[in-house]
């Protein structure tokens, strides 16, 4: 195993197995064919072709749109074909800060190849040999990744919130972080990545934080998703990174982005620049 794969499993996907899903003319996602076979099935709502899924011209506000979706999800919903229902509504931009073409259901983002959003805190505390950082252990009885390793705070971004703030309520139920403390970390860029997961295709941008914590520091989870938390040396969290998957997908993502801005890994690694260009989708 190697820092490239984790890279790698970030960008793995095929683009033939998808065709485009269209809001007017702007092209906001992708589903497989088999999807839109099935959407096929709600024609007041799609418009399917064998080159793409638009949504038919007469919805033509946001909110029009995100209700009619809302009851084609429901159903999907109801026939079991969409079984991580979270009750939590995305932006449907390309860009965050974009007036929102509409809002979906945060399980069907991944679905419709929908472009998420989401909030990581490197929680760094630094010793006399050394950077550490705080990793949490996901519960087991997380819908996605339960038992890996994760980011202190992490978290999706959700339609009607600032990054701040998502990230200071994220602080607050994952890790018991004050909110005047949750309002020191550090914006330090975003990583982002397009795969194939269990629950769809995920084309994510994870807008990326540092905190430095003191050394009396302790997490306290608030909202029962983190089974246990760990001070681990930078090494040891390379180490972890590198020779096994223990850590969510992204997460590792996010750690390598740590690790070039803070020097842990240099040019002369013979895979740095290929790690470095992974961290953004190249378009």
């Amino acid at each position: 195993m190697s820092y490239l794969d984790r890279i790698r499993t970030c960008h793995r996907w095929d683009p033939d197995a998808y065709r485009p899903f269209m809001i007017e003319d702007v092209n906001v996602g992708r589903v497989t064919h088999a999807m839109a076979r099935r959407l096929r099935d709600f024609p007041d709502v799609f418009e399917v072709s064998d080159r793409a899924v638009t949504l038919v011209p007469e919805l033509a506000e946001p909110a029009e749109r995100t209700a009619a979706v809302h009851e084609v999800l429901l159903r999907l919903r109801a026939a079991g074909e969409l079984p991580l229902w979270r009750d939590e509504e995305y932006p449907v931009v390309l860009r965050w800060g974009d007036p929102p073409l509409m809002t979906m259901e945060r399980a069907a983002v991944p679905l419709f190849g929908v472009r998420a959003f989401g909030v990581h805190l490197n929680g760094i505390v630094e010793k006399a040999d050394g950077l550490h950082m705080w990793v949490a252990r996901r519960a087991q009885t997380k819908q996605t990744a339960p038992g890996k390793l994760d980011h202190l705070v992490a978290g999706g971004q959700p339609h009607g919130l600032t990054v701040r703030d998502n990230l200071i309520k994220e602080c607050a139920e994952e890790a018991g972080i004050a909110a005047e403390a949750a309002a020191r970390a550090v914006p330090v860029g975003a990583v982002s990545y397009r795969c194939e997961r269990d629950e769809g295709l995920r084309d994510d941008v994870l807008f990326c934080f540092d905190l430095a914590l003191p050394a009396d520091f302790r997490p306290v989870n608030a909202d029962g998703e983190v089974e246990s938390f760990d001070l681990w040396p930078m090494q040891r969290v390379m180490e972890t990174v590198r020779d096994s998957d223990d850590f969510k997908f992204n997460v590792a993502l996010v750690i390598l982005d740590f690790a070039i801005r803070h020097g842990l890994l240099a040019p002369d690694d013979p895979d740095y620049q290929e790690i470095w260009e992974g961290l953004r989708l190249s378009e």
